[in-house]
């Protein structure tokens, strides 16, 4: 089974602190050591007002590059768009807010392969990848359905693939592009972030599933040498 540290809070305002400050340690490590950062950000609501708290931190941000783990193949002003928020929390602290899809890609795959290649550009491993955890199991935007192993077994040098929920979720009905689950265990750090009992429940079965579990989330960290992180609230 892989080295989990669960961390629990008391309530949102206290995992939000513990968030930030775990995350702006990491940043700071990094530019410690070699001058930048480059951290994959998760989406969705739960991280809203933790990344708020995050961008308040004194950090050197122009030496930042900031990346969602996943993107929602949608035009960049559009509500669903990852990236769009990232963007208005740390541009106008001067981090560097890189989208990872282009509104030119023909297709899904085709968007899969162009952020692949625009991922591979940045320093590699990242030091930091932030995932969530969806009430279906799936983490990032590594869902069941036809491209479930493209994601889970896509060769090392693909960091990112094009891919079909199955079903669509109704909240977002839409193609993903997303980390590959090698990209996601190579980074240096790596922390989930999820409220509620219910999801806490279904991360602790999956990750004692570990590769034969049913839900993506287990199948992602299975296998996993670097410890995670979870912080988790009731909420």
């Amino acid at each position: 089974m892989i080295e989990a540290e669960w961390w629990d809070y008391d309530d949102m305002d206290e995992l939000a602190e513990a968030v930030a400050g775990d995350v702006a340690f990491i940043i700071e490590s990094a530019i410690d050591a070699r001058g930048s950062a480059v951290i994959a950000l998760a989406g969705g609501k739960t991280p809203g007002p933790i990344l708020e708290k995050l961008a308040q931190a004194k950090i050197d941000w122009k030496r930042v590059t900031i990346f969602p783990t996943d993107e929602r193949i949608v035009p960049l002003d559009d509500p669903m768009c990852n990236v769009a928020g990232l963007a208005r929390i740390f541009l106008p602290k001067g981090a560097r807010v890189v989208p990872i899809i282009s509104e030119k890609a023909a297709d899904y795959k085709a968007a899969g392969g162009a952020a692949s290649s625009r991922i591979s550009d940045f320093h590699w491993p990242p030091d930091l990848v932030w995932l969530g955890v969806g009430e279906d199991g799936h983490t990032a935007s590594i869902f069941n359905g036809p491209d479930l192993e493209d994601a889970l077994h896509a060769p090392a040098e693909r960091k990112a693939v094009g891919v079909m929920p199955d079903p669509l979720p109704p909240e977002a009905p839409v193609a993903r592009v997303t980390l590959t689950r090698n990209a996601i265990q190579s980074a240096k750090s790596l922390v989930i972030v999820l409220t509620g009992n219910k999801k806490r429940k279904l991360l602790e079965q999956a990750i004692k599933d570990g590769d034969s579990s049913p839900l993506p989330v287990g199948r992602v960290l299975a296998g996993l040498e670097t410890p995670v992180d979870i912080h988790w609230c009731e909420g």
